[in-house]
């Protein structure tokens, strides 16, 4: 099947937001380190989320399709779970909550996204599941149950359902030329209003992962939120789709290996922040965030990079890996374009006592 190098750079540069997002949980307190962070926060997540609906459009209830979701999406997160989990513990950055059944910090997604593709073949019979989805995530906000990350499954919905009912015709339309100026504009006032988040809301409405009673707000005033924060996601997700280049490049090549970034990367963040590596920078804010964002998409690049890529996708997806290799195909990380994509998971806010699920 031809690879589309545009949705290639759009996997490769959402993952790197992921490690961007999560990394920003290393910074201080500054004014413009929270800036930062809810700006990015504000739309990432629901523009990974929208990508893996529209890459699940395929999705059926046959046996090809059950199986690639049981090794794709649940073994890795039956593996890296508790890998990381543990790994957290014995570096002093242990995690409440039970082993899978309450995902624990970036391994949230693996488990929302299968219930979301098991989900599939009914959420795109029709377009009205848009809005009902649109009714489902407002309303979600009144459950505190959070196993299986019940209120992301709830919260980000919407964005996943309108992914499966977006044609590839929709998203070509926002590449066009003349949409990049409006993306550009929309994109800085998200930056500007990103400043004033903690005046109206909480940065934790950008997570979707606890219950309106968890915040502070009441169920009406939360619901006005959740909704101002939906529209917010859905126009920094569009925005930033139209400014991604639709050429092939050498970003294109690693478009393939967003889930290998997305489970390892954790391992370094977490020992980054163990280490203190960026403590002795903290002082100087643009010489902190720099180093951040440069780390960020050093370590993403290295990861997808195909010849590391090729030899952890054997942990990735060891099924896969063995079905390739036996039938002359390889070990290429997702060699196709429906294989299964993961994305952030919730970051930790930079700030002092941040949470860290």
């Amino acid at each position: 099947m031809a690879r589309d190098p545009w949705l290639d750079n759009v996997k490769f540069t959402l993952v790197t937001l992921v490690v961007i997002g999560h990394s920003m949980g290393l910074l201080g307190a500054t004014a413009l380190d929270l800036q930062v962070y809810d700006f990015i926060y504000f739309w990432h997540i629901p523009a990974f989320v929208l990508l893996s609906g529209h890459l699940s459009k395929s999705f059926v209830w046959d046996r090809r399709h059950l199986s690639s979701l049981v090794t794709t999406i649940a073994l890795p997160y039956l593996m890296f779970e508790p890998a990381l989990y543990y790994f957290r513990r014995h570096i002093d950055q242990p995690e409440d909550g039970p082993l899978w059944l309450e995902p624990h910090w970036a391994m949230w997604y693996l488990c929302v996204l299968f219930f979301w593709r098991l989900a599939t073949p009914v959420l795109k019979k029709h377009w009205v599941a848009v809005p009902i989805a649109v009714a489902v995530s407002l309303l979600g906000g009144l459950t505190d149950e959070l196993i299986f990350c019940l209120p992301r499954i709830l919260g980000l919905l919407p964005f996943f359902v309108l992914g499966l009912h977006l044609r590839r015709e929709h998203l070509t339309r926002l590449t066009r030329w003349w949409v990049k100026p409006f993306a550009i504009v929309a994109l800085v006032w998200i930056f500007r209003f990103s400043a004033d988040t903690d005046e109206w809301a909480r940065s934790a409405f950008l997570y979707y992962d606890q219950g309106y009673s968890m915040l502070g707000f009441s169920d009406g005033d939360a619901m006005v939120i959740r909704a101002k924060v939906l529209a917010i996601g859905l126009l920094g997700t569009a925005s930033v789709l139209a400014l991604i280049p639709r050429r092939a490049s050498v970003v294109s090549t690693m478009g393939s290996a967003t889930l290998v970034v997305y489970l390892f990367h954790g391992f370094f963040v977490r020992y980054a922040d163990y280490r203190g590596w960026l403590d002795p920078y903290l002082e100087s804010q643009w010489l902190s965030i720099g180093l951040v964002l440069g780390g960020a998409i050093a370590l993403s690049c290295f990861l997808a990079a195909p010849p590391v890529a090729r030899v952890l996708t054997w942990c990735v997806d060891p099924i896969g890996s063995v079905r390739r290799l036996r039938y002359g195909g390889g070990t290429r990380p997702l060699a196709r374009q429906r294989e299964d994509d993961a994305g952030d998971g919730r970051g930790d806010r930079p700030h002092a006592g941040a949470g860290s699920r």
